[in-house]
């Protein structure tokens, strides 16, 4: 029988403790604080994350009814809503955000040879924006439109991995094209990115900066064709171009040449017009990147599902902004641990099987075991047939 740590704290081994405490002296989180430190504060919101906790009232009476086991997850003072709500309130959200930005370097180094579907030795990331949706009467800070409130979260996503390396929390207002301009941009990598980040300003800024960049061009794009290459029908692609910009706006902000690749996707019926910068990968590897930018939706999608960020603890900006930063580390020590232990389920299930085990003194690798989690349909010739 296996007698050790809790669950809990099993996961939160993963976390460098001497990181955090510098973010919290960083931000003074500490000062004037007698009892409820930031340690105990996180460990309650990463609690809370990892069992989907519904209120503050909810996280005080799961955690009151394991009295006996606080001390064993590192939490030293006694569980109150009140403290935890003041805490969320005036403690600095810049704290756990430095927090999950000193995890994204140990995740990213973890899963540096994974596999994305593309074979391509450069960095590639997808860039998106996705709106939470807030109401304004209870979040007036969070002013949207003139009945409605929202926060949008604007993710640089890593595709090997999955792994956001860069998160930042506007209003709902904030178009998502002015995150280009907060960008730190790693040369060689490639940037993936939907239409709605089109602006031949802000591009050009990227190729000066001796990256790439793969996205969708709009209907009205007037450019002239300088030469095409071959390419080849039957894999859906109908052209690749060489074009320069005649708009005369558009060609006095990207005054360089452009690659225009026209695809069909079979699958949706679809027919798509992609813009880069980058003039040597096949076109057909072009397209598929710009596939792979659908990963970026299913990271919005699986936090959204499976983390705390779509309801709120707090009413506060510090509160909510606490409560995502919080759950993106919470999603990236999931995905250290998974690497680290070798565990070969999903994330989702690895999510799952904590969140009702977290008080438990099993090891995680016997939580999970190494299994392929497949259903089978057996037929038997012993159930009767309802219809005969």
């Amino acid at each position: 029988m296996y007698a050790g740590k809790l669950v809990f704290s099993q996961i939160l081994e993963h976390l460098p403790l001497h990181t955090f405490r510098r973010c919290v002296q960083r931000y003074r989180g500490n000062y004037k604080v007698k009892d409820f430190s930031c340690h105990d504060q996180f460990l309650c919101m990463a609690f809370a994350q990892l069992t989907f906790r519904e209120s503050l009232r909810d996280i005080e009476a799961c955690l009151r009814a394991q009295s006996n086991k606080l001390f064993h997850m590192g939490i030293r003072s006694q569980v109150s809503r009140n403290t935890l709500a003041n805490a969320n309130k005036v403690r600095d959200w810049r704290i756990y955000a430095d927090l999950a930005h000193a995890l994204i370097p140990v995740a990213r180094k973890l899963y540096l040879d994974e596999d994305f579907g593309v074979e391509l030795d450069q960095t590639v990331y997808a860039l998106d924006a996705t709106t939470i949706d807030l109401c304004l009467s209870v979040f007036p800070w969070a002013q949207f439109r003139q009945t409605k409130g929202a926060i949008k979260l604007h993710t640089l996503l890593d595709l090997r991995g999955s792994i956001p390396t860069f998160i930042y929390i506007s209003d709902g207002k904030l178009h998502d094209v002015n995150v280009l301009d907060d960008l730190v941009l790693e040369v060689g990598a490639f940037y993936v990115m939907d239409r709605g980040y089109l602006d031949f300003f802000r591009l050009y800024e990227l190729t000066k900066a001796l990256t790439f960049f793969v996205i969708r061009a709009k209907k009205n794009l007037s450019f002239r064709r300088l030469y095409s290459g071959p390419v080849d029908r039957s894999t859906g692609l109908h052209c690749d171009q060489t074009i320069v910009l005649t708009s005369p706006v558009s060609a006095k902000f990207y005054p360089e040449k452009l690659r225009r690749i026209k695809y069909h996707d079979a699958e949706t019926d679809k027919t798509l017009v992609f813009l880069s910068n980058n003039f040597t990968l096949p076109a057909l590897t072009i397209t598929q990147l710009y596939r792979s930018r659908w990963k970026v939706e299913l990271f919005f999608k699986w936090i959204k599902q499976n983390l705390r960020i779509k309801a709120f603890y707090g009413t506060s900006e510090n509160a909510v902004k606490t409560q995502i930063w919080i759950a993106v580390t919470v999603y990236l020590l999931v995905d250290i641990l998974k690497k680290r232990l070798g565990l070969t389920a999903s994330l989702y299930t690895i999510l799952q099987v904590l969140s009702v085990s977290v008080f438990e003194r099993t090891s995680i690798n016997q939580l999970l075991p190494a299994l392929n989690y497949k259903s089978e349909i057996v037929e038997s010739d012993n159930q009767l047939n309802l219809f005969n």
